[in-house]
């Protein structure tokens, strides 16, 4: 773990204030990736989704499976929708609108969420910790949709 301080002045030698800027941060190279949390949760219209992940590379396999609440899955969301997937914290360009695998606008209602994410050896990335654990059961989490 790191901890970066900063402190500057002007040319002049005048301090830019009494407090020091600090961040603390971590450098992860091992290869995982936190909960995806949809953001926002609940929505009506649309929700994109926030992320972290860690090592040098982004899986080659990367999807969101949103499944009815007794387990069937209703929509795939792949990599080739989501994007270009990054190191870092991240929240997506994609949105997705609350539709099926045939387009059709699913009722209002609580769904289920996974993510299934795999490198070229097909082995499952690792979990990375964060505070939103909780809201997750056995790497299941919950969407709501209200229009």
């Amino acid at each position: 773990e790191y901890e970066l301080i900063v402190e500057a002045k002007d040319a002049s030698g005048n301090a830019s204030g009494n407090v020091q800027y600090k961040i603390s941060f971590k450098i992860i190279n091992k290869k995982m990736i936190s909960n995806v949390l949809p953001y926002p949760n609940p929505f009506s219209t649309a929700t994109r989704f926030a992320y972290t992940m860690t090592g040098d590379a982004a899986p080659d396999i990367f999807k969101i499976q949103i499944l009815t609440v007794d387990g069937k899955v209703i929509r795939e969301i792949t990599q080739d929708e989501i994007g270009v997937l990054r190191i870092g914290k991240h929240l997506t360009d994609y949105q997705w609108d609350g539709r099926d695998e045939y387009g059709d606008l699913l009722a209002n209602g609580v769904y289920l969420y996974r993510l299934i994410v795999k490198d070229e050896e097909q082995k499952s990335f690792e979990s990375y910790e964060t505070n939103t654990d909780s809201f997750f059961e056995k790497s299941f989490g919950k969407i709501v949709i209200l229009r």
